[in-house]
C-alpha cells in the first residue's frame, strides 16, 4: 500500500487500538487527524500495467517467458556491445584500435534503426516471395503489444492447406523484435571483422544498411520466417547459416573487393592488448547463453540443453585447437585458444538444442580441428585464400565452422528434440532415421546462403564504390586512427609514436640543453604522451 506515513503522538497512536465506535466519536473531535489516518490506510488504485483485467496484462502473457526472452536479448547484445567492440579494439594493432571498435559500434546502432523501420518485417513478416518478406515498420503500438507470432501470418499451400502453423510465444511482438535485432546486429559486427584496417568508414556506413536489407533479411526469412527453406525442413536452430555462414562469406567477398591492408600491416598485425582480447572473448562465450538459450523463444527443456551444449562445444573446441597448436608449433597460443573457442560456439549454433551433449563434444572437437586445418594448412596452399585479406579470418571461424555445424546437425539432430522445436514432420538427423535426405537439405541450404551472399555482397560493394571510395587513402592507412578519426586509443609512448610533451616536461627538456634525445626522454620521464602507431 502506497501512502504517506503519519507519525502521531503516543496518545493519538493508541486510538487505533480502541473500538471503531469509540474512534468514530473521536473523529468528530479531531476530524483532520482521523481523515489522514483513514486515507493512509486505504489502498490506492494500482497502475494499469499491474491490473490483470486490462490489456496491459493479457491472458496470453507469461511474465517468466517474457523476462527470459528479454534477458536472452540482452545477453546477445552484450556479445556485440561491449564484447566484440572490446575484442576488435584489442586484437588489432594499436593504430587501428579506435577504427575497429567504431566499425562494430556503428554497425550495431545502424542495424537497430533499419530493423524497426523496414527489416524486421522483411525477415519475419508477410510473404512477398518464397525467400523474402514484405517490408514495413515495426513501430506502432498495435503491432508491438500484440502477441508475437512467426511466421507473422499463416502460409497456405496450393490446395489451401496450412503449410506450417505459426509459433506464438507467450510475450508481445516487441520482445521478438528486440531479440531478433540483436541477432541481426551481431551478424554485421562479425562481418566487419574481415574488413578491419583499411575500409573507408564512410563506405562502411553506407554498406551496413544495404546489406541488412538485401542479404540478411533474405536468409532470415528463408530459414526462420516462413520461407521455402523453413517449410522444407532445413535445420538452423540459432543461426549457423543465417548468421555465421552469411557473415563469413559476405565478409570474405567484401574483403576481396576492398583489397588488402598495407603490406606492413599484413606482415605484422599483433594484438595491442592480449588481456582485453581474452575479456572480449569471454563476453562472447558467456553471452552465447542468450544466443542459443533464447532460440526456442521460451525457457523450456530445449533452452536448457542448448545452453549446456553451447558451453561444452566451446570448451572442447578450445582444447582441441590448443592441443593442435602445441603439437605442430611447440607451444599454445592465446589467440589460437580464442579462435578455437569461437569456432566451437559457431559450430554448435546450428543444432545447440537439438543434439545430445555427447554430440556437442564431438561437434566441438570437429570445430577445433577442421577450421584449424583450413586456416593453418589449406590457407597457405590456396592462392585465392592468400589473395583475399580477411583480417580476422572470419571465413574460417564463421563460414567454415557454421557450415560444419549445419552438416553435423543434419547427422546428429535427435527426433525427440526436433519435434519440440520444429513443426515440419520427419525432421531428424541422418543417424536417427533422417537418412541422407536431411544432410542433402542442409547442404542445399548452405549453397543457397553462400551463393546469395556472394552475389548480393558483390553488388552492394560495387554500387557503394561508385559513390564512395571503398578504401582509406594511403596516408590514412599509414597513420591509422589519428588520420581516420582524429583520435587515438592509448596515452602511451612506444616505438614509432608521436609524443606530446606537457608544459612541465618541456621546461625540463629545456634545462637539459643539448643532451641526446634518449637522455631528454629519460629526464622528462615520458610524461604527457599519446600513441600514434
Amino acid at each position: 500500500v502506497h501512502g504517506a506515513h503519519v507519525r502521531a503522538p503516543p496518545t493519538n497512536r493508541r486510538r487505533l487500538l480502541v473500538p471503531s465506535a469509540h474512534r468514530r466519536g473521536a473523529a468528530s473531535r479531531c476530524p483532520t487527524y482521523v481523515n489522514v489516518i483513514d486515507q493512509s490506510m486505504a489502498a490506492p488504485p494500482l497502475p494499469g500495467a499491474y491490473m490483470p483485467d486490462l490489456p496491459a496484462v493479457p491472458e496470453w502473457l507469461n511474465k517468466g517467458d517474457n523476462a527470459w526472452q528479454l534477458t536472452a536479448a540482452t545477453f546477445v547484445g552484450i556479445q556485440s556491445m561491449p564484447g566484440l567492440v572490446v575484442l576488435y579494439g584489442s586484437i588489432v594493432k594499436k593504430k587501428w584500435a579506435v577504427n575497429s571498435a567504431f566499425m562494430a559500434l556503428y554497425a550495431y546502432a545502424s542495424t537497430l534503426i533499419v530493423w524497426v523501420l523496414l527489416a524486421f518485417r522483411m525477415a519475419f513478416g508477410d510473404r512477398l516471395l518464397p525467400f523474402w518478406g514484405k517490408a514495413g515498420p515495426a513501430l506502432t503500438g498495435d503491432f508491438l503489444v500484440a502477441r508475437a507470432s512467426f511466421p507473422a501470418t499463416a502460409h497456405y499451400g496450393a490446395g489451401g492447406a496450412l503449410e506450417v502453423p505459426p509459433t506464438q510465444p507467450y510475450y508481445p511482438e516487441a520482445t521478438l523484435v528486440l531479440f531478433q535485432f540483436q541477432l541481426a546486429a551481431i551478424t554485421l559486427v562479425l562481418l566487419a571483422g574481415a574488413l578491419l584496417g583499411r575500409m573507408n568508414i564512410k563506405a562502411w556506413m553506407a554498406f551496413t544498411p544495404l546489406w541488412l536489407l538485401l542479404s540478411y533479411t533474405v536468409c532470415a526469412f528463408s530459414l526462420w520466417g516462413g520461407g521455402f527453406l523453413y517449410h522444407w525442413g532445413v535445420i538452423d536452430y540459432s543461426g549457423g547459416y543465417v548468421i555465421h555462414v552469411s557473415s563469413g562469406v559476405a565478409g570474405f567477398t567484401a574483403a576481396y573487393w576492398v583489397g588488402p591492408r598495407l603490406k606492413s600491416d599484413r606482415e605484422r598485425f599483433a594484438p595491442n592488448n592480449i588481456l582485453l582480447m581474452i575479456a572480449g572473448g569471454g563476453l562472447l562465450w558467456l553471452g552465447w547463453a542468450g544466443f542459443n538459450g533464447g532460440a526456442p523463444y521460451a525457457p523450456n527443456i530445449i533452452a536448457s540443453i542448448a545452453v549446456l551444449n553451447t558451453n561444452v562445444s566451446a570448451a572442447a573446441s578450445l582444447l582441441t585447437w590448443t592441443c593442435l597448436d602445441v603439437v605442430f608449433f611447440g607451444k599454445p597460443s592465446v589467440i589460437g585458444a580464442v579462435q578455437g573457442m569461437m569456432t566451437g560456439l559457431v559450430c554448435i549454433t546450428a543444432g545447440a538444442g537439438l543434439v545430445h551433449t555427447w554430440a556437442a563434444v564431438l561437434m566441438g572437437i570437429c570445430a577445433g580441428s577442421v577450421p584449424w586445418f583450413t586456416m593453418m594448412v589449406l590457407h597457405k596452399r590456396s592462392s585465392l585464400l592468400q589473395k583475399v585479406d580477411d583480417t580476422l579470418a572470419v571465413f574460417h571461424t564463421h563460414a567454415v565452422a557454421g557450415l560444419l555445424g549445419g552438416v553435423l546437425t543434419g547427422l546428429l539432430a535427435t527426433p525427440e528434440l526436433t519435434t519440440l522445436h520444429t513443426h515440419v514432420p520427419g525432421t531428424r538427423g541422418a543417424f536417427y532415421g533422417g537418412g541422407i535426405q536431411q544432410v542433402g537439405k542442409q547442404l542445399a541450404a548452405a549453397l543457397f546462403v553462400v551463393a546469395w551472399n556472394v552475389v548480393v555482397t558483390t553488388g552492394i560493394i560495387l554500387a557503394v564504390g561508385l559513390v564512395i571510395p571503398l578504401r582509406m587513402p594511403d596516408e590514412q592507412l599509414r597513420i591509422g586512427d589519428d588520420a581516420a578519426h582524429g583520435e587515438e586509443a592509448y596515452a602511451l609512448w612506444g616505438d614509432g609514436e608521436r609524443f606530446d610533451v606537457s608544459r612541465r616536461a618541456a621546461a625540463r627538456a629545456t634545462e637539459v640543453g643539448d643532451q641526446s634525445v634518449d637522455q631528454r626522454l629519460a629526464a622528462m620521464g615520458a610524461r604527457g604522451i599519446t600513441v600514434q602507431l
